[in-house]
This record gives structure tokens, sequence and C-alpha cells, in this order.
């Protein structure tokens, strides 16, 4: 998105957000429909010229948007201990993206607050900073049959998933350029 799209006239000070992409580092994890948040991070950072360093127990990516700055964060302690990488990250507004079993595989979705829902990443975080922040949810669907919940996570995502990163993007950016509740008009629709 252009950056002018994002430029204010109202002469308010633009807000900071902090934006974390859930997944698990290295090589192996790459690829898994649990880290759809860090694929996101990474699509942010590319759209918008952020280089990604290893700071305060995650890789950190500085961007702007406009008159909003930005700090992306790719947490590096693993799903279940995010929220003691976030901790350490307080800004005005924090927008959470992470996988989410519970809608069908390729859907977008903006909430804001609630619950872990399940999600062991969400969980951690709640723990640490509390439930009032919003979330990206990128669905990944439900497992199949006889397979558990950890191995379907933990396995290769299928194009669909990785098709909607792009539009997981747009959500984030909808968020920061508008608000949630814009941003839920426009994603919440069932396509």
């Amino acid at each position: 998105m252009p950056s002018e799209q994002f430029a204010s006239t109202s002469g308010v000070t633009p807000k900071e957000y902090v934006v974390a992409g859930l997944g698990n580092p290295g090589r192996s994890y790459a690829r898994t429909r649990h880290n759809a948040g860090f694929m996101v991070a990474d699509e942010l950072a590319r759209r918008h010229g952020g280089s990604w360093r290893r700071k305060k127990r995650a890789e950190v990516a500085e961007i702007s948007l406009g008159p909003a700055s930005a700090t992306l964060l790719k947490p590096t302690t693993f799903m279940n201990d995010s929220g003691a990488a976030l901790a350490a990250y307080r800004a005005e507004e924090l927008i959470v993206v992470h996988d989410d079993l519970d809608l069908p595989v390729g859907a977008v979705r903006v909430k804001v607050g609630g619950g872990a829902g399940g999600h062991n990443g969400l969980r951690s975080i709640i723990s640490r900073i509390g439930p009032d922040f919003v979330r990206v949810r990128v669905g990944i669907g439900r497992p199949p049959i006889g397979m558990t919940v950890t191995d379907y996570v933990l396995s290769r995502m299928e194009p669909a998933i990785r098709e909607s990163i792009p539009r997981a993007a747009d959500a984030v950016e909808a968020v920061i350029e508008s608000s949630p509740e814009a941003a839920m008009n426009r994603f919440n629709v069932r396509v």
C-alpha cells in the first residue's frame, strides 16, 4: 500500500504499533501451519522495507506506514512462550497475527480481545499482558480424523494458506490505516 494512504490531516500524533507474528523459530518450522504469523510479519517487512535483527527474545524489524510506526516481531521463544517475548515490547497498540484452527483454510478475520481459544501462543500472551489486543487470524482449518492437533499445526501448510498471507498483511495495514472496526467490516465477511 502506498504510504500516502496512511497520511493524516487531523494533526493527531500517530500511534506506535507492535505487530507480533506468532510462530516457531528454525528452518524445520518455516512452512508449517503454525508459522502463518511469521509469514505475515515477513510480508509486511518486505512491503515496507523492514530488515530483521535479533533483539530481546525476538526477530525485530522497524517499519513506517505513513505517519505510523510499527515494530514487527517474530518471537524466538517458541509459540508456547510467546508472551515472554512480547512482554519486553510495549506500545500503544498491539496486533497479534496467528493461525486459527476454528477458521476455514485461507480465511482471514480480525478480532479485538477475547480468550485464547485453545491457542497456546495466545494463552501465553494473555497471561503476561492481558487479553485486550487486536488479533489478525489466519484460518488453517481442522486436522483430519486421526491426526492430532499438534501434528497438524506443525505440518506443512497447503497453498490456500500461503495464498492468504498477503490478505492477512492487508488486514494488519487496514487496522493501522483505519481502525480495528473498519478492518473487521472489510475482512470479517464470508466469501
